[in-house]
């Protein structure tokens, strides 16, 4: 008996587009039958550099693809604003989704995007790939093990050479960026300490530096947990160099250091050591581990929740540096 193929859409058919069709063309579950973006350039390299895909119909209008071409799902990869609408007419027509980071912009959008979801009993993934990297994944269940103990200090910073590299891009602009590097490279930072941790956050105090930009550029956000516990993150967006992203999370009992994307762990009485690789658990990619969510092999492990958090704890940082204050997380 042939085995299910799901008929894969792309709304978005630039450079990370690519990254996620090359890797779909390797599943033997999944095909993809159709495009859109408005650059006909785009969709002519994703064509050339995606295998399988010189032959499927292309749209300039998403919409367009949704109301005439039969599909299981897209996968969304779009300047950030345009998600919410794009993910709600997606749902509207019956599709499940896995959409690039950030899910939304505002919590808001967020929240409706969670009742379109329930309301249409569709899959909605996040494309996080943090969430299928062996060292967090070996962190998420260390923490949620208890065998370090609550968590009572967090400290984390990503930095990279963001400004220099955006200029005259979409992501400098307010009105498809929807924010600066905290919610563009960023929002994979505070979406895994908070994965990791489980920790709700409920204050916030930020400073933000925008440069000559009408978008964050530089953040240094304090932030209180529904635990007690305190957290430090930085987001620096003018940095020399390649990205560098760390994450320090102490413990009751134990500490744990997560360098270049390898963790190293201290507990009393022991000195800092890196776990070793052999103790890592396996690994996947958002497009496998979203097929796999389609044909009930595996459960979502980055529902629209994730999203709705990284956006509470994101727009109240926006709110804090702009009244000069701390502020609550809304709920």
């Amino acid at each position: 008996m042939a085995r299910k193929k799901f008929r894969i859409g792309f709304i978005g058919c630039g450079g990370n587009a690519r990254g996620h069709g090359r890797r779909l063309a390797a599943i033997e579950e999944a095909q993809i039958v159709a495009l859109a973006d408005v650059s006909k350039k785009a969709l002519a390299a994703f064509r050339q550099q995606v295998p399988g895909t010189a032959k499927v119909p292309a749209f300039t209008d998403y919409r367009e693809m949704l109301n005439t071409v039969e599909l299981d799902a897209v996968e969304i990869s779009t300047p950030h604003t345009l998600h919410y609408q794009q993910i709600m007419d997606s749902l509207d027509q019956g599709l499940h989704v896995l959409t690039e980071k950030p899910m939304v912009c505002t919590v808001e959008h967020a929240k409706q995007v969670i009742a379109k979801r329930d309301a249409t009993g569709k899959h909605l993934m996040i494309s996080y790939q943090r969430h299928f990297s062996p060292p967090y994944i070996y962190a998420y269940e260390l923490l949620h093990s208890g065998d370090l103990g609550p968590v009572n200090f967090l400290c984390a910073h990503q930095c990279q050479n963001w400004y220099r590299n955006q200029q005259g891009k979409w992501r400098l602009t307010q009105e498809l960026g929807g924010g600066g590097q905290l919610n563009d490279s960023g929002s994979h930072l505070l979406d895994i300490l908070l994965w990791m941790t489980d920790l709700r956050p409920v204050e916030v105090m930020a400073l933000m530096d925008y440069k000559d930009t009408p978008v964050d550029i530089f953040s240094a956000i304090s932030v209180k947990f529904d635990n007690g516990a305190l957290g430090n993150i930085s987001v620096v967006g003018h940095a020399i160099g390649r990205m560098h992203e760390d994450a320090s999370i102490w413990c009751e009992e134990g500490t744990l250091f997560i360098r270049e994307g390898r963790v190293f762990q201290e507990v009393p009485g022991q000195r800092m050591e890196p776990v070793p690789e052999e103790k890592m658990p396996a690994g996947s990619n958002p497009d496998r581990a979203f097929i796999d969510l389609l044909l009930g092999k595996a459960e979502n492990r980055v529902p629209a929740e994730c999203g709705l958090r990284v956006i509470q704890l994101t727009e109240a940082a926006w709110e804090s540096a702009r009244r000069g204050r701390a502020v609550q997380v809304e709920e």
